[in-house]
């Protein structure tokens, strides 16, 4: 495969890594009432791409850019680091976690040859946006791709959340998603140009009632999405 096409297979939600289960935090908003219509919906995705898009996709960058490092290990283990103190709560670190644990799985089992020990495994394993930099990098993909697959990945997940949430017309969400590219394709170009820092410099954007909303989801009994 090329490049190119191994960019649409990472960033495909059909990759077997689990992303189908998971909302982005658009369940709880939705049941907070904060979300309900695609006006509302446009504006969760731009919010998330700001935030949680932006710092996943320049510590996925960060990771991929470790990967060809000599101290990899060491390196790794700060970003996990970093990321964990970037994530106020605890169930939203829980889900990183739980998706980088699959999507780890995933990348050995289609990529066997590459080397993917130098992982942290403290914590439960490492955050997925760093295990998406590394098998980013195994798979040949660039560092600017890589953070390009992980700023879309934050959006196209929720969006697809929002049809089977809301029961919205799919042709009118993927029109919004049509309307994000550009957004999408800065925010990338951005956390590419920040993974070259130091990684306590990476970007910290927050959304405190993101934080909020993922506490109190982890506690509904009945819930459609695991976050």
């Amino acid at each position: 495969m090329t490049p190119s096409t191994l960019l649409l297979l990472l960033a495909d939600g059909r990759f077997p890594a689990g992303a189908h289960a998971h909302s982005g935090g658009l369940e709880a908003a939705v049941g907070a009432g904060r979300v309900s219509d695609l006006a509302t919906l446009a504006a969760f995705l731009r919010g998330r791409l700001a935030t949680a898009g932006l710092v996943g996709a320049a510590f996925a960058a960060a990771a991929h850019r470790a990967a060809g490092q000599p101290d990899r290990a060491g390196l790794l283990a700060l970003l996990d680091a970093e990321l964990d103190a970037r994530t106020a709560a605890e169930a939203l670190r829980r889900v990183s976690r739980r998706q980088g644990r699959a999507l780890l799985r995933a990348g050995r089992s289609v990529w066997p040859a590459a080397e993917f020990t130098d992982l942290p495994t403290a914590g439960g394993g490492p955050h997925q946006p760093l295990v998406l930099g590394v098998v980013a990098a195994a798979a040949g993909l660039t560092r600017a791709e890589t953070a390009l697959t992980a700023a879309y990945q934050t959006v196209t997940g929720a969006a697809s959340a929002g049809v089977r949430l809301l029961g919205l017309d799919p042709y009118r969400v993927q029109a919004l998603l049509v309307d994000l590219a550009a957004a999408c394709d800065r925010t990338a170009a951005e956390a590419d140009r920040a993974a070259g820092e130091p990684p306590w410099r990476l970007p910290a954007a927050a959304a405190p009632l993101a934080d909020i909303h993922a506490e109190v989801h982890a506690t509904w009994e009945v819930r459609l999405f695991a976050s």
